[in-house]
């Protein structure tokens, strides 16, 4: 019996491990390593934050090591490898005999050799025992730097943020993430984190951490400085190979065992595998190739397979940073390839792409894809299949009105042997084999029977488009099921939600879902919540979006918006008069918008309260311009003043505002209401629109302005007001019930089957036997209705919430703004 010993217990041992055990090797298998815990996700170590629960990183408890005969030593240090009586010795004076010998070391934090960089303050981002003691000191910070603005940068980035401290980022390049993306899409990528308020400093050499024992700053070369109070140094990695230097394996120029094809190092009977070993001179800090590697080693092990080899590794990649799509692939530059580049700069949603296609226009080089990373896998597969391009090769990135993707996106056109998984080489023919011939019909089934999806999560999108496009093949039912935490569909989680009266995502995470849930299914959630129950957004804030959790849009610079609501703009000078004085006190833009309301904006996070205290002592009430909900139902001036009005427009508008105000929906909700066909109110640009006749009201539906403006259309004709706001609560319970996440009105519509015709049946007619039932819904909303603001303020824990420093009541004082037309504006960056 073969005895293997494996140094080191991350990701890539535990892989191994997996891997000799599906090999039924009959090895003997000791893992040594130095963590007090088994092997854990490292990918998603910023989700920590979220619980403080480490079990949920867990790749595979005790128990599974024990149960596949594998001997699993942790808190042990490896400190000597004898290779000629080929045993390696712990620092506890341990002795492990060993025929095989697997060195997994990983690597360490790079620590620049800055003077005081040795203070305290100063943390690495690394291990779950890096991120305890940051939150620990975080307790009594009011401030973090993170040195570093790569990838793990603005990971370390999102953990302070998460710790609620301001957060700046200071990166030695010229640009964030110079090794992935380009100046444009990184002088974007800046005006994002500065969107989410945090401050970044480009081009910044550090030359001294400030302070005596604890850090209070940084000076930097070009005589600046910054003051803060913790740094997390994420610098890039230093692969560990200490072990190999002392034992004379040959180690790289740049660090790293150097290893050949087969993952062995100059010792035949060692090999290195993950981020500390260098093929070619190249160190991978990638989980995919390292897993790769892992593959071919017990390859060796287990079927002594010389043919399997490592031939490096395809290092494109897509994540979320801070809530921002970031992805490269192939050569995001292609600074030494003959090619042109294609791109797109959308600066007012924030969104770069940018693909480089070889001269004659057949073959896709690379790309980088910013705010908007949905047809990464697809435009991936095409690099990596070397798939022909589309007559315009444009269209894979500029998206024609009402389309959901590029020319020529389908996966059906994928070959069987494109790897979709790279974590863990899977395959498009293996999924379809899985779901074929194995009867697999769900994105579990499919992690089960493949354990595609189960490394970084990234290959997920894709997997579910092959699973729905190839049961739509076979004449299946597709279900879309929300992500891989809760196997439901939207309308599924809304009855289950609904028949079981579960009021939290804790509650519904416990009974339904599994994991630690996503940042797909949390918003959701909380959308479900507060349709169904009507109840605070803020009493689940932890699963919202930015806007939702503090009760307003971020602008640019980090500042709110504040958006009384106005029902049908009708308004009192007296209240006028307290819009203006509040306006003139805390120095806010004000804009009169299209929809009827006063718009005031720059408002400084913690002086958000005391605005709204004075607001609702004036009688306002939440705008709810900040969520997924109905913002406004616009009016003309109707019969009362105009000589052409039919009925009183603006008084329905009004009562038609009044009854929805608050209503959370999939997506924003508007209204209008026109007192004639002249449509001054520009009601059939709304999701709803009411319009005067002769004999009463046209009552529209599914118009939608935006990118893709859509007019709606007549569901009914020439009813009275009762009958209208009968067919209207049931529209809009069946809409908030049946659409998808996200979607519009518009589009919902435009795709259920039969479209308008069949939502006159089932509004109209009642054709599903759900009338009063959708009413009786309604009206239990209506009933719980309550302004968030007004709870807000006269709640002193949620009032907590509004403050930029955890420890301070102070302004955020890198917020800088100038004045242009006698009002406040951000300053431009």
């Amino acid at each position: 019996m073969a005895r293997i010993v494996i140094v080191g217990n991350g990701m890539v041992s535990y892989k191994l491990c997996e891997k000799l055990v599906e090999k039924n090797s009959s090895a003997s298998i000791t893992v040594i390593g130095e963590e007090p815990r088994p092997a854990y996700d490292r990918v998603h170590l910023s989700a920590y934050f979220e619980d403080e629960n480490a079990d949920k990183l867990t790749m595979a408890p005790k128990d599974w090591y024990n149960g596949n005969g594998i001997n699993l030593i942790t808190s042990e240090k490896v400190s000597q490898i004898n290779r000629e009586e080929q045993y390696v010795t712990t620092h506890t004076n341990a002795k492990y005999e060993y025929d095989y010998l697997v060195l997994a070391t990983g690597s360490s934090a790079f620590v620049p050799p800055i003077k005081g960089v040795e203070k305290k303050g100063v943390f690495v981002y690394r291990t779950i025992e890096d991120l305890e003691m940051m939150m620990a000191y975080g307790k009594k910070a009011s401030s973090a730097a993170v040195l570093g603005g790569g990838l793990l940068g603005l990971e370390a980035a999102k953990a302070a943020i998460d710790m609620n401290l301001k957060t700046s980022v200071v990166e030695f390049a010229p640009r964030l993430m110079p090794r992935q993306i380009d100046e444009e899409g990184g002088l974007l990528l800046k005006n994002k984190m500065e969107d989410l308020g945090i401050d970044i400093l480009l081009g910044k050499a550090t030359s001294n951490i400030e302070g005596e024992e604890e850090m209070t700053g940084m000076a930097f070369s070009d005589g600046t400085s910054l003051d803060v109070d913790m740094l997390i140094i994420s610098a890039g990695i230093r692969p560990r190979d200490e072990l190999g230097k002392e034992a004379g394996l040959e180690v790289a120029e740049r660090g790293g065992f150097v290893v050949n094809s087969l993952m062995q190092t100059s010792d035949e009977k060692i090999f290195a595998v993950g981020e500390c070993a260098s093929y070619e001179n190249m160190i991978y800090g990638l989980v995919a190739p390292g897993y790769d590697m892992a593959e071919v080693v017990a390859e060796q092990i287990a079927n002594d397979n010389k043919e399997y080899t490592f031939t490096g590794c395809d290092m494109s990649t897509k994540l979320k940073l801070i809530g921002v799509d970031v992805a490269s692939f192939g050569d995001p530059f292609c600074d030494n390839i003959p090619h042109y580049p294609i791109s797109i700069n959308d600066k007012k949603n924030g969104i770069y792409k940018r693909i480089n296609v070889d001269l004659e226009g057949k073959k896709l080089l690379g790309g980088i894809l910013i705010g908007d990373a949905d047809d990464y896998n697809m435009l991936h597969q095409m690099f990596i299949n070397e798939m022909a391009l589309p007559p315009h090769p444009q269209d894979l990135i500029i998206k024609s009105s009402g389309e959901e993707g590029g020319a020529g996106m389908g996966v059906d056109a994928l070959p069987d042997t494109a790897q979709v998984c790279s974590c863990e080489n899977v395959s498009k023919g293996d999924i379809c084999c899985s779901i074929k011939d194995d009867g697999v019909t769900d994105i579990n089934g499919i992690k089960a029977a493949t354990k595609a999806g189960t490394g970084c999560g990234g290959c997920l999108p894709m997997v579910n488009n092959i699973l729905e496009d190839t049961l739509a093949s076979m004449g299946t039912v597709v279900r879309k099921e929300i992500c891989e935490h809760f196997p439901y569909t939207r309308q599924e989680m809304f009855d289950l939600i609904k028949v079981n009266e579960i009021k939290s995502y804790t509650e519904l995470l416990e009974k339904y879902g599994s994991g630690g849930g996503c940042e797909t299914c949390k918003p959701l959630v909380g959308s479900l919540l507060a349709s169904i129950w009507n109840d605070l957004i803020l009493k689940e804030s932890t699963i919202q979006d930015t806007n939702d959790r503090f009760l307003a849009n971020i602008q640019k610079g980090g500042s709110y918006s504040v958006v009384p609501r106005i029902p049908g703009g009708e308004i009192t000078p007296d209240k006028l008069i307290v819009i203006g004085e509040v306006a003139k006190e805390f120095d806010l833009y004000t804009k009169i918008t299209g929809g009827q309301r006063i718009d005031l904006f720059g408002a400084r996070l913690n002086d958000l309260p005391l605005i709204w205290e004075r607001l609702v002592d004036a009688g306002f009430e939440s705008g709810h311009a900040y969520g997924k909900s109905l913002r406004t139902v616009k009016s003309c001036v109707g019969s009362t003043w105009c000589r052409f009005g039919l009925h009183d427009s603006v008084g329905f508008a009004i009562e038609v505002e009044n009854r929805y105000k608050g209503l959370r929906s999939p997506h924003k909700l508007k209204g209008g209401v026109s007192g004639c066909i002249r449509e001054c109110a520009e009601a059939r640009g709304k999701d709803f629109g009411i319009i005067a006749t002769e004999k009463g009201w046209n009552l529209y539906v599914g118009g939608n302005g935006g990118a893709n403006p859509k007019h709606a259309v007549l569901l009914a004709g020439d009813i009275d007001k009762e009958t209208v706001i009968k067919y209207l609560d049931r529209y809009l319970m069946f809409y908030i019930k049946t659409a998808e996440p996200l979607q519009r009105t518009a589009p919902w519509q435009e795709k259920l089957e039969g479209g308008i015709d069949y939502l006159k049946q089932v509004i109209c007619e009642d054709s599903l036997g759900i009338g009063e039932q959708l009413e009786n819904d309604m009206k239990i909303l209506i009933a719980h209705y309550t302004c968030e603001w007004k709870a807000a303020i006269n709640d002193p824990e949620m009032r907590k919430r509004f403050t930029h420093f955890s420890n301070d009541d102070s302004h955020d004082p890198t917020q800088k703004f100038k004045r242009e037309r006698g009002q406040r504006f951000p300053v431009a960056w």
